[in-house]
């Protein structure tokens, strides 16, 4: 049986451009092969099993050739497997997607292409310089600086007012010298934008009279797109990314995968690069005896308190696995700790009666003092890892109290490897941790492949919820630089970006 090949577009860098239907194509794919300019992100949508090739090339290096990746389209076409070619940019704007496509008609093996977002436009509007504007150009021509001996300079430098080198770094000094002899004034701007719409973005500009010695001196190196016309000059009013509170910064997310998605998307929208690498995986309970000896007395609790969103799910879950109606719990009132657990709780239709405004125990059983009875029966579903300042202090009130695992947290440290490589290279700029398993878990996991692993931690800044967190990761010898006011997502993310704000 035939598989089917797809040439999919991976956009300039920043993994957000990709298109749905590439997004679909890493998704159903059974091999994943990919190169240099893709980001490496993308894989996280590629099902677990699915096999991953690495076909990157950099002008210093070609890990593969073009022959040799074609071949491997082919050999795993005829498996019979679905096959997603990941390219930098589009695949047929000097992506060498046409000659991929050839070789698969030729061997008929049924292919699609699904366009991306091409460098020459998405990168120059990273970078505040859009490729046409009315007063400037009518049109604009995109060149390969690989293929300079082809192209017929006196007819190009003329041709057109607006010019969009790809991979033309290396041969800067000739592209210039070339337009120059051909009529452009030596004063026309010019900007090179390496790793545009990424974290590493990095942008300079000139004129045709002076780049090549600015380039020089910035020691600028591919991988970089060239813009020469009157457009670049837009770049001081219009340039809107590098503005952003966290530009330039990659953050680790420790999060566990279902809930990292909402902090990525927060730090993304800031201008910063997620790196999602999950420590703590949520799981049920390994034994559902005690949770569901607790809802078979649903009916007797005084209260029910929730000390996270995920404690609200799995209770509410487990109750419909058991078929137990929740009007059951009609007696009980209901307490939380944390603003996401209180709105999980709302899309449940219950309304909280305590709510604490410090979310962590300390303040919840404070909170509570005023309204709890001794000899209440309270009923708190939590963590397997959780604290016992909660219960503990109830207790001491006299109160009869069930605690009892709705789910549990374990470590899963996956890839550690190349975090501390990261970590290694300083690639990684901010850590953050949202609770105290998460910093465990980390430095724990990352210590079982590293020495030194304190030391590379605190290269970072590192960033914590709460004083809970921070006082754990104190403990183990890590150098908290931000601890949010608001414990909360939003709390984080804010004092983050102010600890960013260059003093006065």
């Amino acid at each position: 049986m035939m598989g089917l090949v797809y040439l999919v577009g991976a956009g300039p860098g920043d993994p957000g451009l990709i298109t749905l239907k590439g997004k679909e194509a890493i998704k159903r794919a059974d091999v994943i092969v990919y190169d240099r300019l893709a980001s490496s992100q993308l894989l996280r949508y590629a099902r677990s099993d699915a096999e991953r090739i690495y076909v990157g090339k950099s002008p210093e290096h070609h890990t593969y050739t073009q022959e040799e990746i074609n071949d491997i389209l082919v050999q795993k076409a005829k498996e019979g497997k679905i096959v997603t070619r990941l390219k930098g940019g589009d695949p047929f704007v000097f992506g060498r997607g046409g000659e991929e496509a050839e070789r698969l008609a030729a061997e008929g093996i049924p292919f699609e292409v699904i366009p991306g977002i091409t460098s020459a436009i998405a990168v120059p509007a990273y970078a505040g310089i859009p490729v046409t504007h009315r007063d400037f150009n009518s049109s604009f021509a995109i060149v390969s600086g690989h293929k300079y001996s082809s192209v017929q300079w006196g007819l190009l430098a003329q041709a057109t007012e607006t010019l969009v080198f790809l991979m033309g770094v290396s041969n800067l000094p000739l592209i210039v010298e070339e337009l120059i002899k051909h009529g452009r004034p030596e004063q026309t701007p010019i900007a090179l934008i390496r790793w545009g719409t990424r974290v590493e973005q990095e942008t300079l500009v000139g004129t045709l009279a002076d780049i090549v010695e600015k380039a020089r001196e910035a020691k600028f190196r591919s991988p970089a797109i060239i813009i020469v016309g009157n457009v670049v000059r837009l770049r001081e009013k219009i340039s809107w990314f590098e503005k952003k509170p966290l530009f330039g910064k990659r953050v680790l997310v420790t999060r566990s995968r279902s809930q990292n998605s909402e902090l990525a998307e927060k730090i993304e929208a800031l201008g910063g690069e997620a790196w999602e690498f999950p420590v703590i995986q949520i799981t049920p309970p390994t034994d559902w005896e005690p949770l569901d000896r607790a809802l078979d007395r649903l009916g007797e609790y005084d209260w029910v308190i929730f000390t996270s969103a995920n404690g609200v799910k799995f209770f509410f879950q487990r109750l419909l696995e058991k078929k137990i109606d929740i009007r059951q719990m009609a007696k009980a009132r209901i307490a939380a700790v944390g603003e996401k657990t209180a709105i999980a709780l709302r899309e449940k239709g219950l309304l909280v009666d305590v709510f604490p405004g410090e979310f962590k125990a300390e303040a919840l059983v404070e909170s509570l003092r005023p309204f709890i009875q001794p000899g209440q029966e309270i009923l708190i579903p939590r963590a397997n890892i959780a604290r016992n300042v909660l219960p503990q202090e109830l207790e001491q009130m006299g109160c009869h109290v069930t605690a009892v695992d709705a789910y549990e947290t374990r470590p899963n440290i996956e890839n550690a490897t190349e975090i501390i490589e990261m970590l290694r290279e300083g690639a990684i700029h901010i850590i953050t941790f949202t609770s105290s398993s998460t910093v465990k878990n980390l430095v724990e996991g990352l210590k079982s492949s590293c020495n030194d692993v304190i030391a590379l931690l605190n290269q970072a800044t590192i960033a914590c919820i709460g004083p809970i967190t921070a006082s754990t990761a104190e403990k183990l010898g890590l150098r908290v630089d931000v601890i949010a006011e608001n414990y909360t997502i939003e709390g984080l993310l804010e004092r983050i970006t102010k600890q960013l704000q260059p003093t006065s």
